[in-house]
């Protein structure tokens, strides 16, 4: 997959990984990148826009700003889908589903929603590529954010279904994968974390050869390397 003189799209552009995501792409030599966003004002990156970096009402929940943006970026050949949300105010045991409905709803329906409506687009312009962006939660039940932890696992599954589909049409599907990352989803919890620019920068490293899956570190690679092993109370053991 070639980054240099490609067209991209990244929801969820305008802060943490989706910001990464979008400065990486510029830096390996990305012509336009379509930063999808729900308010385009809220680009933090404002020097470079009208450069390379090009504003796009994106929310990844409203099927009409879809349809746009799948209309107005049709030139894309890599899509990554970043947009999320961690449905933190649900609890396991008691309180309402509220938060974790909006995690499925954004983690979860809205990468699909935005997979299904780029296929044919990356599909015209040669196969392309489709990342998404995953978690350790994946794999690992979260008692403290069980709702977001659903919502990747999910999306993982999604991630696996697409390749399975758009593999015809030789779209390069990729799932990131990245224990806590220090991002302002992040921010209630003190765990180690580590930066979006190097989740960034080793989902380019993986573009650039072909490479179905980045596992970000060390905690999430024994995550996955533990899915043979029989279920344990402990996170990752």
């Amino acid at each position: 997959m070639h980054i240099k003189g490609s067209v991209a799209l990244v929801t969820g552009a305008n802060r943490g990984i989706g910001r990464a995501f979008a400065r990486a792409l510029i830096t390996h030599g990305a012509s336009r990148v379509y930063a999808g966003v729900r308010d385009p004002e809220s680009l933090v990156d404002q020097s470079l826009v009208d450069d390379c970096l090009v504003p796009l009402r994106l929310d990844v929940t409203k099927p009409e700003e879809i349809a746009a943006a799948a209309a107005a970026a049709g030139d894309v050949s890599i899509v990554i889908n970043n947009a999320g949300t961690g449905g933190t105010g649900t609890r396991l045991l008691d309180g309402p589903f509220d938060g974790a409905r909006q995690a499925m709803e954004v983690n979860y329906f809205g990468t699909w929603a935005v997979s299904r409506a780029f296929a044919p687009v990356l599909a015209a312009n040669g196969g392309g590529a489709l990342v998404n962006m995953l978690s350790l939660a994946s794999w690992v039940g979260q008692p403290l954010i069980p709702g977001y932890a659903a919502s990747k696992a999910a999306e993982w599954s999604l991630t696996d279904a697409l390749r399975q589909a758009l593999q015809p049409q030789g779209t390069l599907v990729m799932g990131v994968h990245a224990s806590f990352v220090d991002t302002e989803l992040s921010s209630w919890t003190d765990a180690p974390k580590i930066s979006s620019a190097t989740v960034a920068e080793l989902t380019m490293d993986a573009l650039l050869h072909d490479r179905p899956e980045v596992l970000a570190d060390e905690e999430t690679r024994r995550a996955k390397s533990a899915l043979s092993q029989s279920p344990s109370a402990t996170p990752g053991a």
